[in-house]
């Protein structure tokens, strides 16, 4: 039985022959573009997630664009994946780093002190730079502890964790 991999607005639908495709294929997909991306990336930090994406239908709808983890300033944050640094700057108080991936797949983390510059290959796993403290930021800056984490696949946003060849499963009752 086939599922797809990404779930939301604007995703490729469960028992549809594309969504089947794509989730046979490990790949990730949008209805609105036949570009499909493996599900190979890796958290970039270790922490759980704090707080879920909330991708909105529109790109201009209110909503969390990807997910914030857990994580201390000062911890190392690793490329999800293998790619180009398309930016590696500050955006009004907060230091961001993005990666082009290829395929119209753009990861973003921030807030990171960036050891790495536009233009530079990245692989996966390596380390991009170190958390900030968001409690040192200017008062314009995001102010939320840990590291936040957002994609975005041909111009829409993505929940992330979607990148990632795995999940953790936590049982409780």
């Amino acid at each position: 039985m086939a599922a797809a991999v990404l779930l939301g607005p604007g995703t490729v639908s469960p028992g549809t022959v594309a969504g089947a495709r794509a989730a046979d294929a490990g790949l990730i997909a949008t209805a609105s573009s036949p570009t499909a991306v493996p599900r190979t990336h890796l958290r970039p930090v270790d922490g759980d997630v704090v707080r879920a994406a909330d991708i909105p239908e529109d790109n201009w709808l209110p909503g969390h664009r990807g997910v914030d983890l857990d994580a201390r300033p000062g911890s190392p944050v690793r490329a999800s994946g293998a790619g180009t640094i398309r930016f590696a700057g500050v955006v009004a108080g907060t230091p961001v780093v993005s990666i082009d991936h290829g395929d119209a797949l753009i990861t973003t983390y921030e807030p990171v002190l960036a050891g790495v510059s536009q233009g530079d290959s990245v692989s996966r796993g390596q380390v991009l730079g170190r958390l900030a403290d968001a409690a040192t930021l200017p008062e314009t800056a995001r102010r939320e502890p840990g590291l936040s984490w957002g994609a975005r696949l041909d111009d829409n946003y993505i929940d992330p964790m979607t990148l990632l060849g795995s999940m953790r499963v936590r049982l409780w009752d």
